[in-house]
């Protein structure tokens, strides 16, 4: 149920924001499994044919199938982010903006799509952008390391130009 879930994901948050280095790595995995645990058996199937798909770098089946997972589950926010995940590994940024936002209408609180976020603005060499999407993950995620790093470059650069 959406209520327990969102009760589940409440309490993660809180643990992850007050966890040490050790503990964040393992409240961080809780939570993407949280998001990554649909409603339905028929979701979770085709969450791991794309999945699969996508590891093989077969990104037109890969496509189909996480085009017919956001339609007939369009709350479910894993759908969407995996699709936006999709799109940036093709570098398709537009679409893939596209669809973090969609995930982030659906959860707020996701990190891997903000830190996405970020690396899109990145590479398109919007630092001011890049820099909120990367400041914005990290509050709600802290032991993000990649993110701290990538914050820590962008921060570098602004302060050699």
């Amino acid at each position: 149920p959406a209520a327990q879930r969102e009760e589940q994901l409440d309490a993660l948050f809180g643990r992850l924001r007050l966890a040490n280095a050790g503990e964040q790595s393992a409240l961080e995995q809780k939570i993407w499994e949280v998001w990554s645990r649909p409603a339905s058996a028929t979701a979770e199937v085709l969450l791991q044919e794309a999945s699969t798909a996508m590891a093989a770098r077969e990104f037109d089946v890969a496509e189909t199938i996480l085009n017919e997972l956001t339609k007939t589950y369009p709350d479910f926010s894993e759908g969407w982010n995996r699709r936006a995940t999709m799109y940036f590994a093709q570098e398709k940024y537009d679409l893939s903006l596209r669809d973090i936002e969609k995930v982030l209408d659906l959860e707020p609180r996701h990190f891997g799509a903000l830190a996405g976020r970020g690396m899109i603005y990145q590479r398109q060499e919007k630092w001011g952008l890049a820099l909120d999407a990367y400041r914005q993950a990290l509050r709600l995620n802290p032991g993000m390391q990649g993110v701290k790093d990538a914050i820590k470059q962008l921060e570098k650069n602004e302060r050699d130009t």
